[in-house]
């Protein structure tokens, strides 16, 4: 080595980033919008600039100062710092000099948030670990960080498990019917961390490290955020990648669904018997097999005769029609050979090209690729916002697979395992741009899953075919609460859960009344489900097709319930002017609408704890009944504000726990510091 190059620093600052090369990795950090970085690493070649969920971020650059120095360098920016720390030394068991690049971050105390792991002295060990995966360019890789044991994490998305403190789980970095892989994580000590990576892999947050692994990567990819509250890290996790829309006025009442509405006739005459009864109703919904074929997006004549004259009686009703759309074509569909000859739909590594079975052998149209994403859309244009339509339901978007193995399809993207975590975002991408580039200003469409950005997109995430008990109810309070820190504001689940629910068991009915409650105060108030029993669906001709459930409308169960469920209903529209303005909030400054008790009240430590309970914005705190037969319950009451108990005009202090009344036709509410005097009363029906 001569002098000069003794010399140089072992980073260099490139465009205002650092750059770091040794052992044949490169290793860039940059500033990355407000108090953020963004790090990358790849093995022999310069990091690439994807864009999975980050945008191109708008800096200030007077908040970033970097300097070098002969062992690293650091970089500032605002609320964060980041401390490169390089070292190169003869390595005797291998014979030659190696380098190494160990990252830290910091607050703007100085505090220590996150840092890569260390070597471990003789342990060897690596902290960014390619794996190289013969035969391809890619690699598996793993990154490991020291991990805090005494922090708390949420987010990631949704997981069907009643877990809200993250610390100790390994999560499936993977999409699957009621799972929504989200890779962004809040941590109490202080930081948010996006895994920018669209591969399936996994997450393990242990108590001695933070392990997160990519099945099949070509680089290494996070994003770091520094935040003395949940409120700030949220809205900086906002800003970098996209904020939701403003909800449109639909959102904010009630709809109504069931699997499944057969015809035309049957549909319209549910929205007619809402208005005879002076139910509030925003949203009515066409469920899947409205069409011929799987993949045909369209209505099927001799059951929607007239699509538009349908849409214009609703409009006239004030009500919108919501149309289901499956990312499945059908072999039998009139688009099959269409889409397979232009390469738009997803190809089988292997074997059979048949990816799902259900009411007959499909495959999943190719949203990855833009052209499959522009045919989507034109198709449903047609035939669908032509009439009028202009709310979707974006169904299996995970995509469901007949069989979850991700490495035997592969998508234009790339390989499944490798992007394949991309899929739902791109399919609500589908519908966003296509509605848009046609004028439409008010979009929300329903998806079955998400990954980070999906919320710029629109997408009402629900939480999948969930089964119909107390155990699933209570899982949906914390997947409520971990979807909003992933930056998906707009949430919902199947009032009374999808499966097995019968519409004739006292049991039933009385979660369904719980689930009701829960609907009111969810972002959006949704009742779906498989009811039971089932009815058969015949056409003209003799031929069947697919069943119906049975009746889920709020007078399909009993007298006593439809009572209840009117209650709510209404409580939900005198609800509406605040939904609207904590929707805005969302959209503005990128804040959950269903948040755990710690987003507001951060520095009572109890309030990280409570897995049962969810404020709606930041003055409504819900206490679900999620246990059959309970007709009281205890409610802790975050410390920092007085609470009005809803039900009866009772103020308490913060920071303790009361036992609340819970008849069945009353679920626990509590209102912040006098916050909306017009609910209290209502939930008992002691005042109009």
């Amino acid at each position: 080595m001569n002098e000069q190059q003794a010399a140089e620093p072992p980073v260099r600052v490139q465009d205002g980033r650092l750059v770091w090369r040794g052992g044949g990795e490169t290793l860039v950090v940059e500033p990355w919008g407000r108090d953020s970085v963004r790090v990358r690493a790849r093995v022999m070649g310069d990091v690439e600039d994807t864009d999975w969920a980050l945008l191109p971020p708008a800096q200030d650059a007077t908040d970033v100062a970097v300097e070098v120095r002969p062992d690293g360098a650091t970089l500032v920016n605002g609320a964060v710092r980041v401390e490169l720390t390089c070292s190169a030394w003869f390595h005797e068991p291998v014979g030659y000099e190696v380098q190494r690049c160990d990252v830290a971050f910091y607050d703007a105390d100085g505090r220590l948030l996150l840092r890569e792991l260390g070597r471990g002295g003789s342990l060897d060990l690596r902290a960014r670990h390619f794996r190289p995966r013969l035969g391809g360019d890619d690699h598996t890789l793993t990154a490991s960080f020291e991990s805090d044991p005494d922090e708390k994490l949420y987010g990631m998305g949704q997981y069907q498990q009643h877990v809200l403190d993250l610390k100790g789980c390994t999560l499936e970095l993977a999409h699957r019917n009621s799972q929504a892989s989200v890779p962004f994580v809040l941590s109490s000590a202080g930081y948010g961390f996006l895994w920018h990576n669209p591969a399936v892999g996994r997450a393990t947050f242990g108590r001695n490290r933070t392990e997160w692994y990519a099945e099949s990567t070509r680089q290494l990819d996070y994003w770091v955020t520094a935040g003395d509250t949940p409120a700030r890290i949220s809205r900086a996790y906002a800003d970098a990648t996209g904020h939701a829309p403003m909800m449109p006025e639909r959102g904010l009442g009630f709809w109504q669904c069931k699997l499944r509405y057969a015809r035309q006739s049957e549909l319209l005459e549910v929205a007619r018997e809402h208005r005879r009864r002076g139910l509030p109703l925003d949203v009515i919904v066409a469920d899947f097999f409205h069409w011929p074929r799987m993949g045909d997006y369209r209505f099927e004549d001799e059951f929607w005769p007239d699509p538009g004259a349908m849409v214009a009686e609703l409009q006239e009703l004030g009500v919108e029609l919501m149309v289901s759309v499956w990312p499945q074509v059908s072999l039998e569909s009139e688009n099959y050979a269409h889409l397979r000859r232009e390469n738009l739909l997803v190809r089988a590594e292997r074997g059979l090209d048949v990816q799902m079975s259900f009411q007959g052998p499909s495959a999943f149209l190719d949203v990855t690729n833009p052209e499959a994403r522009a045919w989507l859309w034109e198709t449903c244009r047609r035939n669908y916002a032509e009439h009028g339509v202009r709310t979707f339901w974006l169904d299996e978007a995970e995509p469901e697979y007949g069989v979850y193995d991700f490495d035997a399809y592969r998508y234009h993207l790339g390989p499944a395992l490798q992007v394949g975590n991309m899929y739902p975002q791109l399919f609500a991408r589908a519908f966003f741009d296509g509605q848009q580039a046609d004028g439409e200003i008010e979009v929300v469409n329903l998806a079955r899953c998400a990954w980070a950005g999906s919320q710029r997109y629109g997408a009402l995430v629900w939480s999948g075919d969930i089964s119909s008990t107390f155990e699933d109810m209570a899982r949906q309070v914390t997947a409520g609460i971990h979807m909003g820190v992933a930056g998906i504001p707009w949430f919902t689940t199947d009032i009374g859960g999808f499966h097995h629910g019968d519409v004739r068991d006292p049991a039933f009915r009385e979660l369904l009344v719980r689930w009701f409650q829960l609907g009111a105060f969810s972002p959006v108030m949704r009742l779906h489900g498989d009811r039971l029993p089932y009815e058969d669906v015949v056409a003209d001709d003799g031929t069947p097709r697919l069943r119906s459930g049975g009746p889920n409308e709020l007078w399909s169960f009993g007298e006593e319930v439809y009572e209840v469920l009117a209650r709510y209903v209404h409580l939900r529209e005198r609800m509406r002017p605040y939904l609207r303005e904590v929707m805005r909030e969302a959209h503005t400054d990128g804040q959950p609408v269903m948040r755990g008790l710690f987003h507001e009240f951060p520095r009572d430590a109890h309030a990280w704890g409570v897995d049962d309970q969810f404020l709606l914005g930041p003055d409504v705190l819900v206490a679900p009944v999620l246990e059959q037969g309970a007709r009281q319950r205890d409610v802790y009451l975050p410390a920092g504000a007085r609470w009005t108990d809803a039900a009866t005009g009772q103020v308490h202090d913060g920071g303790t726990s009361v036992r609340a009344a819970a008849p069945l036709d009353v679920v626990p509410v509590f209102l912040r510091d006098g916050a909306l005097p017009g609910l209290v009363g209502f939930i008992t029906g002691t005042t109009t």
